[in-house]
C-alpha cells in the first residue's frame, strides 16, 4: 500500500459500545481533514459500518487507524476476535441489514481483511478517480470464520426466499436489540444473553450463507448441509429466547423493526428445532408448512414470480411492502377500467373507494407493525374503485409471497360478484409427512442407485406409496382451487418436481380449438418458450404427429430422440416438433386427457439432458395421472358451465333500487366463497300503486342452479301478488306460500316482506311479516339498536294455510332498517345469539355513515370467509323537509 501503509499512522481505541460508532466517525474526519470532501464523506460512511459490525459481533476493544497520503486514504478497523470471521452476505438493496461489507466492496478502491493470532483487521483504501489504478486486493478471501470442532446437520427442502427473509430479520432484530438494551428499552434480556445470541446467530447465518452458495442457483427448495459447533444446543436456546423477547418488543412498537409474519416465525422455529433435534441424534425432517391459522396467508411458501401474475386468467394485482402496485394482469386492468401500465407504480389506494381507504391503511399498517394479518388467506366481499369513479363489486383473496431477496409481495385476486344495477350514474394446516410440495424448482436428491427424479431404485420403478402420494397430490391441486388454470399450474409444479423437466397441458376450447394453458419448467428462472403458449395451430385432417394422434384419443405415447417430420407436416405437427427441440428433450410422454364423454386435451411431460429418459415402465403411472387429471378438469368445466348459467340468471334478477323522495336505499349481494357462485339469497324493493315502498329479503335453501331458479320464481310471484293485492304483509306472505305449493318442486325458503309508509311530518313506519327469517335490525342515529322480532312466523313451504302474524314499528328519521340473510352473521360452532350481538355492535358503530358505506363495512367486518351467500338491504328515512 506504499506510503499509506507506512507505520505511525494516527490511531485511537474505542470501547465496544454503540456510542463508539459516532466517535470513530469524528476521529476519521479530524484525522483526514485534508482529504477531498467526497473522499472524507465516504471514509466516514465506511468506518461507521465497520465499527458497527465490530460493536455488534466482536464486542472487544476496537482500534481505528487512519492515514492520508498520495491523494488517497487508508482506514483500518481492528478487533480482538480473529476467530469471528467476516460473512459477506451479498444482500440486496432492499434488505435492512448486512450492507456494511457490501458498501465497502462498492465504494472502496481496495479492501481486505488481515487475520492474526490475536487481532483481526478490516481495511479499505479510497483513491481519487484521477489516480493510477491501484493494485488489486484479495477482498474478503481470508474472511472465512475459523470454526472449531463441530457437527453437520442437514436442512431438507429449505425455501431460499423464506430462508433469506428470516436471516435478514434475525440480524435486524438483534442489531436493534443491542441499541435498545443500552437505553434499557428491552427488559428481560441481559447483556450476557444478548452476546451469546449474537454469536450463535452469526454462526448459523454464516453456515447458511456458505451452504446456499454451494447449491444450484436456480433451485427454489434446497437441502443444505449446515455446520454448527459442538455444544450449540444451550446457546441456540438462548438465541431463541432473546428473539422471542425482541419480537414481543417489536409487536409493542418499542423497536423500529417490524415483527416477523407468521410463516417466517414458523420457519425460524423449524430451523432451530432441526438443529437441536439433530444434535440430540434425531433424523432430519423436511420443512413442510406450519399449522394453518386464520389470516396466516398461503400455507406454502410461494416464490414471487411476476410472470405468474400475467399468466393468470383471474384478475390479479400485486403490491409491495410500501403499498405500491408492482404488477397487474390484463383481466384486472379490464375489470377496473385502467391500462395496466398506468396502474403499475401507483399506490394501492387508487383502487380503493374513498370511504374504505382509511380502513385499508390501518389494516396494512397493522400487518407490518404487528405481524398479525387479518385478511390474508380469506375471501372478502367488497367494492373496488373503477377508473370512472364507479364501484365494482368483487370478492378479494389476498396471499403473501416472498422474493428471492427477502421481501414480501402481496398478491390479490379479484373475482367479480353480483351487484344491483344503478338506475343512473351518480358521483360518489400442516402437510402430512411425505407429502409432495406444490412449488417447483427444487433439486432432485441424488441417491446411489436411485433415480434423481423419483428418488426410487431405477430397476424397481415407483413404489406403491409414492405412486399413491403423487396421485393424491395431483388431485388435491385441482380440487382445492376455484381457478382451473391455476390448479393445472400447480399440477405442473408437482410433476416437474418429481417426474420431469417440463410439463405442458393442452385443452380443447368450446370452439374445438386447442389452447396450451400450462407450461411449467423445473427451474422457475430457466428458459421459457413463450411463443409456444396460448392458442395452437388447428387440429387439421393432415395432422399426424404425436400431439395430433393423442388429441384424437391415442396414447399414452413414448417419444425418444428427435421427432420425425414428414414432407407435408401440418402446422400443428411442425409446432410440436419445434417445441420438442426447443425444450432439449431426450424423451417425453404425451397422453390424452379423456373425460367420460370425449378427449378434452393432452398432457406432455419431458426430460432433457443426460438424465434417465422415460421408458415403457413409466407409461402406466402417466396413464393413471392423466385419468385423474382429466376427471377433475371435466368436473371443473361442468361446474363452471353450471355456475356461469346460474350467475347470469342471478345477476339478471338483482333489481335496480327505486329513487324515492325522503328515503335512502342501498343493497349488496355477495355470492358464497366456498361453493358455486349462485344460490337462493335475494332482495327486492319496489313502489306499490298506493305509494308504499315494499322491502323484500329472502333465502331459498340450497347453493346451486335449482336454488337460483326457485328464488327467481318466488321473487316474481311475490312481486305480482304484492302489486295486485296491496294487502298487509302477513296476507301477502300467506298467498305466496299457497302459490309456492303449486310449483313442480315447492321451495323451502325464509322471507321478510315489509311495507314502508310515510305518515307525514317526517314520521315513517314499517309494517312487516317474517316467514322463518332473521328479524330486521333498527339502528338509531345515536347508535342504539333493536331487533324487530314481532311478526315472526313459520318459513315458506310448511303450512300454506297458516295465518301469518305481522307487526308495525315506527321508524324515526335518520334511523336505518337493515334486512339481511343468515350468511352475514352465522358461523359454524357459534351460537346465533352471539352472532346477532356481533351484528348489533358493528351496525351501531356505523349508525351515521352513508348507507353505501354502512353496507360495505358490514360485508368487510362480518362476511370475510363466509361460506354462504349474503344479501343486504337497507332503508333510511330522511328528516322532514
Amino acid at each position: 500500500m506504499g506510503e499509506l501503509d507506512a507505520p505511525g499512522a494516527p490511531s485511537r481505541r474505542f470501547p465496544p459500545e454503540p456510542k463508539s460508532v459516532a466517535e470513530a466517525r469524528r476521529f476519521v474526519r479530524a484525522t483526514l481533514d485534508e482529504a477531498a470532501p467526497e473522499t472524507l464523506d465516504t471514509a466516514q460512511l465506511l468506518v461507521s459500518e465497520l465499527v458497527t459490525n465490530a460493536v455488534l459481533h466482536a464486542r472487544t476493544e476496537i482500534e481505528v487507524t487512519a492515514r492520508a497520503g498520495d491523494g488517497g486514504v487508508l482506514v483500518r478497523v481492528s478487533d480482538r476476535r480473529p476467530e469471528r470471521g467476516l460473512v459477506p452476505y451479498g444482500s440486496s438493496a432492499y434488505t435492512g441489514t448486512g450492507q456494511g461489507l457490501a458498501l465497502v466492496e462498492r465504494l472502496a478502491s481496495r479492501y481486505g481483511v488481515d487475520t492474526g493470532d490475536a487481532v483481526k483487521t478490516v481495511w479499505f483504501e479510497l483513491w481519487p478517480e484521477a489516480s493510477p489504478a491501484p493494485p488489486p486486493s484479495d477482498g474478503w478471501a481470508t474472511a472465512a470464520p475459523r470454526f472449531g470442532p463441530g457437527e453437520t446437520v442437514t436442512l431438507l427442502d429449505v425455501p431460499e426466499a423464506l430462508c433469506l427473509t428470516c436471516t435478514q430479520h434475525r440480524h435486524t432484530l438483534l442489531n436493534e436489540a443491542v441499541l435498545a438494551l443500552a437505553s434499557g428499552d428491552v427488559p428481560g434480556v441481559t447483556a450476557e444473553d444478548l452476546a451469546v445470541a449474537l454469536d450463535m446467530n452469526d454462526v448459523i447465518s454464516a453456515s447458511v450463507t456458505a451452504a446456499l452458495r454451494r447449491q444450484h442457483a436456480e433451485a427454489e427448495f434446497r437441502s443444505l448441509p449446515l455446520w454448527v459447533p459442538s455444544g450449540a444446543g444451550p446457546p441456540m436456546e438462548t438465541l431463541r429466547t432473546v428473539l422471542d423477547v425482541a419480537e414481543e418488543a417489536a409487536r409493542d412498537e418499542r423497536l423500529l423493526t417490524l415483527p416477523a409474519l407468521p410463516r417466517g416465525h414458523g420457519f425460524q422455529e423449524w430451523l432451530f428445532d432441526q438443529i437441536g433435534d439433530q444434535l440430540a441424534g434425531e433424523r432430519p425432517t423436511a420443512w413442510t408448512v406450519m399449522p394453518r391459522e386464520p389470516g396466516a396467508g398461503a400455507s406454502e411458501p410461494v416464490l414471487w414470480d411476476a410472470g405468474q401474475v400475467q399468466a393468470n386468467r383471474v384478475a390479479t394485482i400485486a403490491a409491495d411492502e410500501s403499498n405500491r402496485i408492482i404488477a397487474v394482469n390484463g383481466p384486472a386492468a379490464d375489470l377496473l377500467g385502467w391500462p395496466a401500465d398506468e396502474l403499475v407504480g401507483q399506490p394501492l389506494t387508487a383502487l380503493i373507494p374513498e370511504h374504505l381507504r382509511r380502513r385499508h391503511t390501518v389494516a396494512f399498517t397493522s400487518l407490518l407493525l404487528s405481524g398479525r394479518p387479518r385478511i390474508l388467506g380469506r375471501s372478502l366481499p367488497l367494492p373496488a374503485l373503477h377508473r370512472d369513479g364507479g364501484l365494482v363489486p368483487v370478492r378479494l383473496f389476498v396471499e403473501s409471497q416472498e422474493t428471492a431477496d427477502g421481501r414480501t409481495v402481496f398478491v390479490a385476486q379479484l373475482s367479480p360478484r353480483g351487484s344491483a344495477p344503478s338506475p343512473s350514474p351518480r358521483p360518489s394446516g400442516q402437510v402430512r409427512p411425505g407429502a409432495t410440495r406444490e412449488a417447483g424448482g427444487a433439486p432432485w436428491p441424488a441417491f446411489p442407485g436411485r433415480d434423481r427424479r423419483t428418488g426410487v431404485g431405477r430397476a424397481g420403478g415407483t413404489s406403491e406409496l409414492e405412486r399413491l402420494s403423487l396421485l393424491a397430490d395431483t388431485g388435491a391441486a385441482l380440487s382445492t382451487l376455484p381457478d382451473l388454470n391455476e390448479g393445472l399450474r400447480r399440477v405442473g409444479r408437482i410433476l416437474t418436481r418429481w417426474l420431469a423437466d417440463w410439463c405442458l397441458v393442452d385443452l380443447f376450447t368450446t370452439q374445438d380449438e386447442v389452447e396450451r394453458v400450462c407450461v411449467m419448467h423445473r427451474a422457475p428462472q430457466g428458459p421459457w418458450p413463450e411463443e409456444y403458449e396460448g392458442r395452437l395451430p388447428p387440429l387439421s385432417e393432415t395432422a399426424r404427429g404425436p400431439l395430433a394422434r393423442v388429441l384424437r384419443g391415442a396414447g399414452p405415447l413414448l417419444l425418444r430422440g428427435s421427432l420425425p417430420q414428414g414432407r407435408a407436416a401440418s402446422p400443428l405437427d411442425a409446432h410440436y416438433g419445434e417445441l420438442f427441440r426447443k425444450l432439449g428433450a431426450n424423451s417425453a410422454v404425451v397422453a390424452p386427457l379423456r373425460s367420460p364423454r370425449e378427449v378434452i386435451g393432452a398432457l406432455t411431460i419431458a426430460r432433457k439432458g443426460r438424465g434417465r429418459p422415460f421408458t415403457e415402465e413409466d407409461l402406466p403411472l402417466v396413464d393413471e395421472l392423466v385419468r385423474a387429471i382429466a376427471l377433475r378438469v371435466d368436473n371443473a368445466r361442468l361446474h363452471q358451465e353450471t355456475r356461469t348459467i346460474a350467475e347470469r340468471l342471478q345477476r339478471s334478477l338483482l333489481p335496480a333500487l327505486p329513487e324515492i323522495p325522503g328515503l335512502q336505499l342501498a343493497a349488496r349481494y355477495a355470492a358464497s366463497s366456498a361453493t358455486a357462485e349462485v344460490g337462493g339469497d335475494w332482495y327486492d324493493c319496489f313502489v306499490l300503486p298506493n305509494g308504499d315502498t315494499a322491502l323484500v329479503i329472502g333465502d331459498v335453501a340450497g347453493h346451486d342452479l335449482d336454488a337460483a331458479i326457485a328464488m327467481s320464481q318466488l321473487r316474481s310471484m311475490l312481486r305480482g301478488i304484492a302489486v295486485d293485492r296491496q294487502e298487509p304483509p302477513g296476507e301477502v306472505l300467506r298467498r305466496l306460500d299457497i302459490a309456492n305449493h303449486t310449483l313442480h318442486e315447492e321451495a323451502t325458503a325464509t322471507c321478510v316482506y315489509g311495507l314502508v309508509k310515510e305518515l307525514g311530518n317526517g314520521l315513517w313506519e314499517l309494517a312487516h311479516s317474517a316467514a322463518g327469517h332473521l328479524p330486521p335490525l333498527l339502528v338509531s342515529p345515536d347508535g342504539r339498536t333493536r331487533y324487530l322480532e314481532d311478526g315472526a312466523g313459520l318459513l315458506l313451504g310448511v303450512a300454506p294455510d297458516l295465518v301469518r302474524p305481522q307487526a308495525c314499528d315506527a321508524i324515526p328519521a335518520d334511523s336505518t332498517v337493515l334486512l339481511y340473510t343468515d350468511g352475514l352473521i352465522e358461523r359454524r360452532g357459534e351460537s346465533l345469539d352471539h352472532a346477532m350481538d356481533r351484528l348489533r355492535r358493528h351496525a351501531a358503530g356505523m349508525a351515521r355513515e352513508p348507507l353505501g358505506v354502512f353496507c360495505d363495512e358490514l360485508l368487510i367486518g362480518l362476511a370475510a370467509g363466509s361460506d354462504d351467500d349474503i344479501a343486504v338491504l337497507t332503508v333510511r328515512p330522511g328528516p322532514p323537509t
